[in-house]
């Protein structure tokens, strides 16, 4: 059997066990990408959590924060 480990602050758990691996937020079966497809789509944060209620704030943004850090230093000097 394999068991995921998640720390405390991070939002995106991947288990073989749950969704075959795909990123999702942690404590939920919903995919992190599922949070980048509503807002390319016009949704706002709020609508995404309204319609994903066991998602929580802080996980999305957490999200959206450690992909700002990558783009930024992907491009960074």
């Amino acid at each position: 059997m394999i068991t995921a480990t998640i720390a405390p602050h991070d939002p995106i758990l991947s288990d073989p066990e749950i969704m075959s691996g795909t990123p999702c937020f942690a404590g939920t079966r919903v995919p992190a990408k599922t949070l980048f497809d509503y807002l390319e789509s016009g949704e706002d944060l709020d609508s995404f959590l309204s319609d994903f209620p066991t998602v929580m704030r802080e996980q999305a943004l957490e999200l959206l924060k450690y992909s700002e850090e990558l783009v930024l230093a992907a491009h960074a000097l």
